[in-house]
This record gives structure tokens, C-alpha cells and sequence, in this order.
């Protein structure tokens, strides 16, 4: 009896399954998973889930930031696209520079990032623009001292100015081309580029306005300096030697390989002089006293981070690029706006040297000073100095190998037959080509080493002018 009781007693196990767990158990879903309850994960995973989604929220903030942003100048200048230009009008046009960055192998890191950051407002106003960049350090010095140089010549009459090989309607005047370029300004991407600016803008408005081939002045200068000059045969003084006479360059007969391949270079004359002398007459070639006014420039600061030790800023500049988007859109809204002033620079020659004393200039010409402090270090001439003793010290061992091919002196080896050696005339331009790069490599450093002031001439004070922020009623 006693049994049976306990037998029909209801057991605690056995709960009231609702329809739907009973369906879901029976598609094979674990019955245990049914009985758990929810609780905190633990310690770990808290840091875990914390620290990513922090990260995670502080990347999604700043790209929001930068897509209002950059919104919200494009609504600004966005109605100057509206108006409606004329059949034979041009849309403004700026000139953009943007010079090698030290110790980058990516020469085009400063347009990279005038496209990122400053392009996008150009274009929401309808503003056309021309890049311009430099492969290596000094290229855009020589580029803009070039252009001056040439434009010096059109003015003096010495040189015809440049027309189009197909004459084509409504064709611009040399003198509405100039006032564009006025209207338009230049945009100048980070210090760098404005030291390499400024040194090409002096030596065009200083130098002689005379043509001058630098790799042909070069290539005067390394053939006088006796590097491929032949070794000289020991001198005997005895004709006879063990009682034979030596056979002398009057004795032999002529070689049928001293035709094809000359047994001796023309020596070098001794210290031939390589400067050269202008043609141009004296009261042309002398340096204008003033300078015209010059397009309206552009400073916007730019800095790059290469290298080890500067991972931190990087990750810093990753997760905090509004602040990049906002330079960059305001540095294009003031040259939409036109607002400019004069260039800013130490008039006195007091102010000049006391600002010399601790390797500041004032005004503009101390534009974006703390970003040489993040190239220091990435190029120094003993790299060139290393790489020009390393091919000299090289450089015999081959021309000896290429002389002796040349004049069947001795036979090619396998592997020379299969690889030829380079011949004296390639040896002789490959060092050219080296030197011509190590020789600008040494040049566009003195030019934008920290330290170095930026080149400035009294002339520039009249004919430079900076595009400024706009004022407040601009804006409204």
C-alpha cells in the first residue's frame, strides 16, 4: 500500500514543458541548453569586450566626424559650381606642389594627401587644379627656377613665348594665360615643399637667365677628374733586356683590333675649365630690382610619419583623422574665398637676426616648423658618402674587365658570355647617372635639412601675398 502511494506521487523533475520548448527539443537542440540561466561573463572577457568596443565606437566617431566635416564646407562653397560660366570662359585653376618628403621612398605622399583632404572641397566648389611633385629631394627647386628663368627670357625678348603646335579657337594671349595662373594661386603641401619653393623662386629671380645643361656640365666635370684615365706603363730606362731589344710602338705592326678598340683613351686635358659663360648681354642678364606680383600661395601643413619609432603617431593619426580633414578643408576654403594678406616675414635686419640666433625667421617663413623634427635623421649625406665609395672602390676591377674584352686581350669567361659585363662607354654613363643622382640628393638636402632657414630675398615682400582664413562676414 505504502508503496503504491509513493509509486503515484508526482516527481519534482517532471516541470510543465511549454509546446514550444517541446518542439525545439525534439529538432535535437540539447535539452541542457534549455536550462541555462544568464550570467556575467567573467573577468577576461569583460577587458575583451570592453577594450574593442571602445576602440571600435572612438574609429566609428572620427570617420562620422570626417564625413560632417567635409559635408559641411561642401555645402559652403558648393553654389560657387552653380554659376554659369561663359562659352569661351575657364573654370578657376590652381597649381598644386608637393615636394619629396625626406627619407620616403614615395615621393607622393604630399599629394596623396592633398587629394584626400584638400581635393574634395576643390571639387565641390569647381575648382581645377594641376599636380605638381618632385621624384627626388631638389626636383621642384629646379623645376620652379627653370620656369622663372624661362619666363625672364620670354619677357627680355631673348626667347619666343611657347605656342601650341596646332593653332586651336579662342586660343589664350600669353598675357591672359599669366593672369589665370594670378586668379588661381598655388597650393604648397607641407614645410618641405616650402623651402624647396622659395629656393627656386630666388635662384630664378637671381641667376643668370641663360640655359645651362647641368648633366652636360657634369658629364665636362667627371671627364677631367682621371678616374677613367689609362694606367701608366712602368718607364725603363735600358732598351735591352737579356740581351733582346724591346720591341717599341715603332717596331710593331698595327693591330687589326687597335682599330676597332683604341689601345689608349685620349687623355684628359689638364684642368679644363667647366663654369660656364652666358651669351646674354649684361643689361639682360642682370637681376630685376623689383619682382612682378606672384600668385597667391597656400600653406597647408602636412606631416609624415615613417619609421619605428614613430608607430605611436601613427596609431594616433589613424584613429584621429578629423583633425587632418579639418585642416585641410579650411586650408581649401580660404582659397576659395580669396581672402588674402601679405606674406609675413622679418623686415628689419635686427628682427632677421635675432631670429636667426635660435633658427626661427618669423611670420610665414616659420610655417609648420615642428614637422622638421619628424625627418630629422631620415637622410644624411654619409649614405651618399658610403654608396660613391662603395661603386669607386668597384669601379676599376670593371673597366679593367671591360678594356680587356674590348681589345681581345683576353677571352670571356662562360658566365661572361652568358651575362656581358658592361662596357667602358655604359660604365662611363652609369657613373654619370649616379652621380647626377647622388650629387641632387645632396643638393635638395642642404635645401630642406632641419636647421635650414628658408631662402628669402627682399624683393618677395612686394609680390608675395598668403590666403588667409576668411574673415566672419565672408563667412555669413
Amino acid at each position: 500500500m505504502s508503496s503504491q502511494n509513493v509509486d503515484s506521487a508526482p516527481k519534482p523533475s517532471q516541470v510543465q514543458k511549454s509546446g514550444v520548448r517541446a518542439a525545439f527539443e525534439y529538432t535535437g537542440i540539447p535539452p541542457s541548453w534549455f536550462d541555462k540561466r544568464p550570467k556575467l561573463p567573467s573577468r577576461n572577457w569583460l577587458i575583451f569586450l570592453s577594450v574593442t568596443t571602445s576602440i571600435v565606437a572612438y574609429y566609428v566617431y572620427d570617420r562620422r566626424e570626417c564625413r560632417r566635416i567635409r559635408a559641411d564646407y561642401s555645402s559652403r562653397v558648393e553654389h560657387l559650381a552653380k554659376e554659369p560660366l561663359g562659352t569661351t570662359d575657364l573654370p578657376r585653376k590652381v597649381t598644386v606642389y608637393g615636394a619629396k618628403w625626406p627619407g620616403d621612398e614615395d615621393h607622393d605622399k604630399s599629394l596623396k594627401f592633398f587629394r584626400k583632404y584638400v581635393k574634395p572641397i576643390f571639387v565641390a566648389a569647381a575648382v581645377d587644379y594641376e599636380m605638381i611633385s618632385g621624384r627626388r629631394s631638389g626636383d621642384l627647386a629646379n623645376r620652379i627656377a627653370d620656369e622663372i628663368k624661362t619666363r625672364r627670357r620670354i619677357d627680355a625678348g631673348i626667347e619666343p613665348p611657347s605656342h601650341s603646335p596646332m593653332p586651336l579657337p579662342n586660343q589664350p594671349t600669353l598675357e591672359q594665360k599669366r593672369k589665370r595662373e594670378l586668379e588661381g594661386g598655388i597650393v604648397l603641401v607641407g614645410r618641405h615643399t616650402l623651402k624647396e619653393f622659395m629656393s627656386g623662386l630666388k635662384r630664378g629671380w637671381t641667376e643668370s637667365i641663360d640655359r645651362v645643361d647641368r648633366e652636360d656640365m657634369l658629364a665636362q666635370e667627371l671627364a677631367s677628374d682621371g678616374r677613367f684615365d689609362e694606367p701608366e706603363e712602368p718607364v725603363i730606362d735600358s732598351e735591352v733586356v737579356d740581351g733582346e731589344p724591346l720591341p717599341t710602338r715603332s717596331r710593331l705592326l698595327p693591330s687589326q683590333n687597335a682599330v676597332l678598340f683604341p689601345l689608349q683613351m685620349p687623355s684628359s686635358s689638364p684642368s679644363k675649365s667647366t663654369q660656364y659663360t652666358s651669351n646674354i648681354p649684361a643689361h639682360l642678364d642682370t637681376p630685376p630690382s623689383t619682382i612682378p606680383t606672384l600668385p597667391t600661395l597656400l600653406l597647408v601643413p602636412f606631416t609624415n610619419h615613417i619609421g619605428f619609432r614613430q608607430v605611436p603617431n601613427m596609431l594616433w593619426g589613424f584613429f584621429n583623422e578629423r583633425h587632418k580633414v579639418r585642416a585641410g578643408s579650411e586650408a581649401a576654403y580660404s582659397l576659395i574665398m580669396s581672402h588674402v594678406r601679405p606674406f609675413a616675414a622679418a623686415n628689419t635686419a635686427s628682427e632677421i637676426q635675432e631670429s636667426q640666433l635660435d633658427g626661427r625667421q618669423g611670420g610665414d617663413l616659420d610655417f609648420d616648423l615642428p614637422a622638421e623634427s619628424y625627418y630629422d635623421g631620415a637622410y644624411t649625406p654619409s649614405e651618399t658618402e658610403k654608396a660613391r665609395k662603395t661603386y669607386y672602390d668597384a669601379l676599376p676591377a670593371k673597366l679593367a674587365t671591360a678594356r680587356a674584352l674590348a681589345r681581345g686581350t683576353r677571352a670571356p669567361t662562360k658566365e661572361e658570355d652568358s651575362h656581358p659585363p658592361p662596357t667602358e662607354v655604359e660604365l662611363r654613363a652609369e657613373r654619370l647617372k649616379k652621380e647626377m643622382r647622388w650629387r641632387g640628393d645632396e643638393a635638395g638636402w642642404e635645401i630642406v635639412k632641419p636647421g635650414q632657414l628658408v631662402q628669402w630675398d627682399e624683393r618677395f615682400a612686394d609680390a608675395l601675398q598668403v590666403f588667409d582664413e576668411p574673415r566672419a562676414d565672408d563667412v555669413g
